[in-house]
């Protein structure tokens, strides 16, 4: 016979409170004690001694009890989570927005040598040095310095994926330490690099961006300030590369030939050199300005090489007479016929009575600027264009001669 429900309420009381189907009328309940009142009490979970649990369901009077295998409603969503950009200051978001947007931009440079083992008979090519650089154009032109591929024996480039492209020489200018490579890479690969404007004026204490290759690491971002405009440091060609660029940002070996970049995303230097005492970044890095990159940059993808004036007279870039003799200024050492220095009537060293030498016109100023060395001679003509007429002060003898000249295209 069915059971009584005292004697349901008996089992109840044993596992505390559970919901049954077809138990209409006692919904759930509390129970203390063996045979204590039963009071309804809102749900909980109780474990059987199996291992297993029975879920007691609340039912308010007049409703029915749901199925035990119904499912619970689903949990509410999560809150959206904060936007990381906000939770960066306007200097982060700015320093990482020009990251993302020149680092396709940036590339490895990586010089290579043929080493000849003379014991095996063979012979390998081995990495011998690496720098940075820039793209420069959809034409796979690239930008670094001249001392990153000087000696190279074949060079290769690395773009952001990681392609890597065997990269000739297009034209060297030494003296500004400007390179340009070519890479036969396809255009939708290759994202040119923004030149900041040529005659916008830079400003002590400017926000500055250096991404480059320093000891090999992959595109690594430092920031700093510029720290000075017009400094003159001695490049790798021998003479001086004058309006340099000084910044705090860090410059590391490697970095040589990367791009120094304003707030937005800019070109406004080539990464070039630092003063140290240990070979790392102590906070003084100088780069070569974009003003002169903008220049000499298309004469060498044109031409391999940079247009230069001159008066058409034979001097010795090194300077071993002037040293010699202790001469403060250029000398004369010949004068090509027929050019404008012919025509002025300079005059170039010569040898006299057997081994005699008789000196020839020393070069002492331009217009109002005074020429004491070569160094001074190559940047005074160096933003100058054929065809101009100047005023050469030369020292002839003991007296000082103004001799009005017009500039010619050296070839």
């Amino acid at each position: 016979m069915p059971p009584s429900k005292a004697s349901v309420l008996r089992s109840l009381s044993l596992v505390g409170f559970v919901s049954l189907p077809g138990l209409a009328g006692l919904a759930s309940f509390a129970c203390v004690g063996a045979l204590s009142a039963c009071h309804p009490k809102s749900a909980s979970v109780n474990p059987l001694p199996d291992g297993n649990s029975l879920t007691a369901i609340s039912v308010r009077p007049g409703e029915s009890a749901p199925r035990p295998d119904a499912q619970p409603p689903p949990p509410p969503p999560p809150p959206n989570p904060p936007n990381e950009g906000a939770m960066r200051t306007e200097d982060e978001r700015n320093s990482v927005s020009v990251f993302r947007s020149v680092a396709p931009s940036t590339v490895f440079v990586t010089q290579k040598r043929l080493v000849v083992d003379p014991w095996e008979g063979t012979q390998n090519e081995v990495d011998s040095g690496s720098g940075s650089g820039f793209i420069w154009d959809k034409n796979g032109y690239i930008v670094t310095n001249f001392h990153v591929v000087a000696g190279a024996q074949s060079l290769t480039v690395t773009l952001r994926d990681q392609q890597v492209y065997e990269a000739k020489v297009v034209g060297l200018e030494k003296r500004k330490d400007i390179a340009v490579l070519k890479i036969a890479a396809p255009a939708d690969q290759l994202v040119p690099i923004e030149v900041s404007h040529v005659r916008q004026a830079l400003e002590v204490g400017q926000k500055t961006i250096a991404i480059g290759n320093p000891f090999g690491l992959d595109h690594t971002l430092t920031t700093g300030v510029i720290s000075a405009l017009g400094r003159q440091v001695q490049g790798a060609g021998g003479v001086t590369i004058r309006d340099m660029i000084q910044t705090d940002a860090a410059i590391n070996p490697g970095n040589s030939g990367g791009p120094l970049l304003d707030s937005s995303g800019k070109l406004i230097g080539m990464n070039t050199m630092i003063v140290s005492g240990s070979g790392s970044s102590v906070g003084i890095g100088f780069a070569v300005p974009a003003s002169t990159i903008a220049r000499v940059v298309p004469q060498l993808v044109k031409s391999g090489r940079v247009d230069e004036v001159g008066i058409g007279v034979g001097i010795d870039p090194n300077q071993h007479w002037e040293r010699r003799f202790g001469l403060r200024g250029v000398l004369i050492l010949s004068v090509n016929k027929g050019s404008s220095a012919d025509k002025a009537g300079l005059r170039g060293t010569r040898r006299v009575a057997g081994s005699r030498i008789a000196l020839g016109d020393l070069i002492v100023g331009i217009n109002n600027k005074s020429i004491n060395d070569y160094d001074e001679l190559y940047n005074t003509l160096d933003d100058r264009k054929a065809g101009e007429k100047v005023t050469l002060k030369v020292r002839r003898g003991d007296e000082v001669v103004n001799v009005p000249i017009e500039l010619v295209q050296l070839e």
